[in-house]
């Protein structure tokens, strides 16, 4: 499909700009900021991916997230559809506890200032060694799961971004509101897997026309 290598390639670019960007999703820093009571981009972002899932489904997981371009680049080294189970539910288990979190951190200071850039310097992430021991931290915990379990493993095991584009596509459907969805065509499906294999998301396409 014609939207696949643009899709790569917007990857690609988000990849790239993981030293600048990854503060801007880091669970760490807006804890931080909690602590402070300042609302900063993380918060800003994680509250757009909420608001934007609601409408755009997940066009964020697939065309924008940096950590989505690094597991991608693993493809070539395990490229298995992983096993979804009780690994799942890691990933909601771990939003829940940062979100009390969070929750706690603003409860007991307030709000007093909003900082975008909170623990940037001109708007870049990495810096500085430490800088750059934290982002390879990050990038080794996206990159196992994709290379042990198979595709898109960090996603389904230990996103801490997923559960706000689960919610809200919850959202989305209680609503009945419009969105972008992912739409299967049964008259053409001839059962034969290769949707499964081939997709990105590692999702099971076939089951939608079953």
């Amino acid at each position: 499909m014609k939207r696949q290598p643009i899709r790569k390639l917007l990857l690609i670019l988000s990849m790239l700009l993981f030293p600048v960007t990854l503060y801007y999703f880091s669970p760490a820093i807006i804890i931080g900021a909690g602590l402070e009571g300042i609302i900063n981009g993380s918060f800003i972002v994680f509250a757009a991916m909420l608001i934007g899932s609601i409408f755009f489904g997940r066009l964020f997981c697939g065309f924008l997230c940096p950590a989505a371009g690094l597991e991608e680049s693993c493809f070539a080294v395990n490229a298995k559809t992983p096993k979804l189970g009780r690994r799942r539910y890691i990933k909601y288990g771990i939003w829940i506890a940062w979100l009390l979190v969070v929750v706690l951190c603003y409860a007991g200071k307030g709000i007093h200032a909003l900082d975008f850039f909170y623990q940037t310097e001109n708007g870049i992430s990495v810096v500085d060694a430490m800088g750059y021991i934290i982002y390879y931290g990050i990038v080794l915990l996206i990159l196992a799961p994709s290379v042990i379990f198979g595709k898109r493993a960090f996603c389904h095991y230990l996103c801490w971004m997923a559960p706000f584009m689960v919610i809200g596509g919850r959202i989305r459907k209680l609503l009945h509101l419009p969105g972008l969805h992912i739409a299967a065509r049964p008259d053409r499906c001839i059962a034969c897997g290769k949707c499964n294999r081939a997709c990105p998301m590692s999702i099971n396409p076939e089951a939608m026309v079953m």
